[in-house]
C-alpha cells in the first residue's frame, strides 16, 4: 500500500512544502481520482416535525438552499465530480432536489452524481445498518468507479471546506485513512468521536462519544473531534469494510467500529479543519454548524441576518450551488404609517411579497406572502408560506406550505404556544401545516 502511495506522490507531484504556491500543482489531479460518498440517509429526529416528511439533508437552509447543497458544493468546488449520495429515510424530496439542481454535471467528462437509495443490495432483510454498512452495500458501484481514493462525507452539516487540501494531506503522509477534525470545547466533546494525536498528526487513540473527553495538548479547554469526514485509499477501504461486514458483533459504523479497530494497526492521521476550511472570518474560527436541533437550526439561520455573518454566502470564488427556481424579484408594497411593506436586517428570496407589513431579522424563503398589518421578527419562513393579516410571529420557524390564519400570535406566550405547536428548550416555536390542521403535499 505504501509503495502505491509513494508512486501517487510522484505522479501528482506532491511535495512536503505546505506553501500556497505548491497546492495548485496537485490538488485537482488528486481530486479527479477521488470518488465522494455522501451519507444522506438520516432522519434527524431532533428536528422533530421538521423532518416528518423529509430527510435532514433535504431541510431548507439559508433562504434558498438545502443542507445537502453545502457538502455537494464543497465537492464540486474542490474538483471532485464523481459523487454518490446514499439515501434512506423519506428521500423523495432529497432525490428530487438533486435531480433538478445538480444535473449540470457533465457525464461526457466523467462527472456525475449517483443516487444510491437503500436497496437491500447485500441482504434482502436489511436496509443500511450503519455508516460503514451504507458504503459496504455499494462496493460494486465503487469498484466500477475505480478511484484511487474514497472520500466519505456526512450530508447534514453546514460548512465550506476544500477537500483537495485534505486529500493532499492524506497523500503526503502516506496515510491509510485520514479523518478531518474540529476543535470543540471539552464540555461539548462527548457528542463526538475524540482523537488523540502525536506531533505528526498521527492518531494514537480514539474514543467514540466519551463521558470524559481528553483535551488537546496545550489547549486544556479544547478537544479534537471527528467531523465524520474520512479519506481512504480505495483498496484499504474495501479490505476494512469486508472484514467489518463479517464481524457479527459489529454495528457497522465508522466511529464505533472501524476507526477504533484501525488506530494502532494502520496509518491513521487527523487533519485540523483550520487547514482546509474555506473563508474563515477575521476571528480565524472555522465555520461549521450541526443544525440538528430546532434551536441550532434557528440560530444558524439567524446568524445569516448579521451585517457580516460568519458564513459568507456571497463568495463568488466558492459558491454554494442549488436548484434555482425561476421566480420574480421580491416585492415590497404600501408606504403608510401603519401599513408599510419593509424588511430590516433580513434575507428575502425571490417570489416573496411583503404587503404592508414589517419583517425584522428574519429569513423568508421563496414564494412567501406576508399580508398587511403583520409583525415578523427573528423568524424563519420556509417556501410557499402564506401569512394572512394581523399576524405576529416572534422566534418562529414556519414549515413549507403553511397558511398562517388571520390574527394568529405566536412567540409571545410560550404556554399558549405549547398547546398547539412545538416549543424548543430555548423558546423557538415550530409551526407545521399539520399543527394548523391543514393538508399539504407530504413530499417536502
Amino acid at each position: 500500500m505504501n509503495d502505491k502511495l509513494s508512486y501517487l506522490q510522484k505522479k501528482y507531484h506532491v511535495s512536503t512544502d505546505d506553501s500556497a504556491d505548491s497546492e495548485p500543482r496537485f490538488i485537482s489531479r488528486i481530486t479527479k481520482n477521488t470518488y465522494a460518498m455522501v451519507l444522506a440517509g438520516g432522519r434527524g429526529s431532533r428536528l422533530y416535525q421538521l423532518t416528518n416528511w423529509r430527510a435532514k439533508p433535504a431541510v431548507p437552509f439559508g433562504g434558498k438552499f438545502r443542507i445537502i447543497d453545502f457538502v455537494l458544493s464543497n465537492c464540486v468546488n474542490s474538483g471532485i465530480r464523481r459523487i454518490g449520495v446514499a439515501t434512506q429515510y423519506k428521500s423523495h424530496s432529497l432525490i428530487q432536489h438533486i435531480q433538478r439542481g445538480w444535473s449540470f454535471l457533465n457525464g461526457q467528462f466523467g462527472e456525475h452524481i449517483d443516487l444510491l437509495p437503500a436497496q437491500q443490495r447485500v441482504d434482502e432483510t436489511h436496509w443500511y445498518q450503519g455508516t460503514a454498512d451504507a458504503v459496504y452495500q455499494n462496493l460494486d458501484i465503487l469498484r466500477v468507479a475505480n478511484p484511487n481514493f474514497v472520500l466519505i462525507l456526512a450530508g447534514d452539516h453546514v460548512y465550506k471546506m476544500d477537500y483537495g487540501k485534505l486529500l493532499a494531506f492524506h497523500v503526503k503522509n502516506k496515510a491509510d485513512m485520514t479523518v478531518a477534525c474540529l476543535e470543540v470545547p471539552v464540555a461539548d466533546a462527548s457528542a463526538f468521536g475524540v482523537m488523540g494525536v502525536d506531533e505528526n498528526s498521527r492518531v494514537v487513540e480514539f474514543a467514540e462519544k466519551p463521558a470524559n473527553p481528553a483535551s488537546m495538548p496545550g489547549k486544556p479547554d479544547k478537544s479534537l473531534a471527528s467531523m465524520g469526514i474520512y479519506v481512504f485509499n480505495t483498496r484499504f477501504l474495501f479490505e476494512q469494510l469486508i472484514r467489518d461486514a463479517d464481524d457479527k458483533n459489529s454495528s457497522h459504523d465508522f466511529g464505533k467500529d472501524l476507526i477504533p479497530y484501525m488506530v494502532g494497526k494502520y496509518r491513521v492521521f487527523a487533519q485540523n479543519f483550520e487547514q482546509s476550511c474555506v473563508g474563515m472570518g477575521d476571528d480565524h474560527v472555522p465555520y461549521w454548524r450541526d443544525v440538528g436541533t430546532i434551536d441550532s437550526y434557528w440560530e444558524a439561520n439567524m446568524e445569516l441576518t448579521k451585517v457580516v455573518p460568519d458564513l459568507n454566502m456571497y463568495d463568488q470564488e466558492w459558491p454554494i450551488w442549488t436548484h434555482q427556481e425561476q421566480l420574480p424579484p421580491a416585492k415590497f408594497v404600501f408606504d403608510e404609517d401603519d401599513r408599510r411593506g419593509m424588511a430590516i436586517d433580513s434575507l428575502v428570496s425571490g417570489g416573496c411579497i411583503i404587503s404592508g407589513s414589517t419583517v425584522r431579522r428574519s429569513l423568508l424563503f421563496s414564494d412567501v406572502r406576508v399580508n398587511s398589518y403583520c409583525n415578523i421578527e427573528d423568524s424563519v419562513l420556509l417556501p410557499n408560506v402564506d401569512v394572512c393579516r394581523d399576524v405576529t410571529l416572534k422566534r418562529v420557524i414556519v414549515d413549507k406550505n403553511c397558511k398562517i390564519p388571520d390574527g394568529l400570535i405566536v412567540g409571545v406566550n410560550p404556554e399558549e404556544d405549547r398547546k398547539r405547536f412545538h416549543v424548543s428548550p430555548n423558546g423557538v416555536t415550530l409551526i407545521t401545516p399539520e399543527m394548523l390542521g391543514q393538508k399539504t403535499h407530504r413530499f417536502r
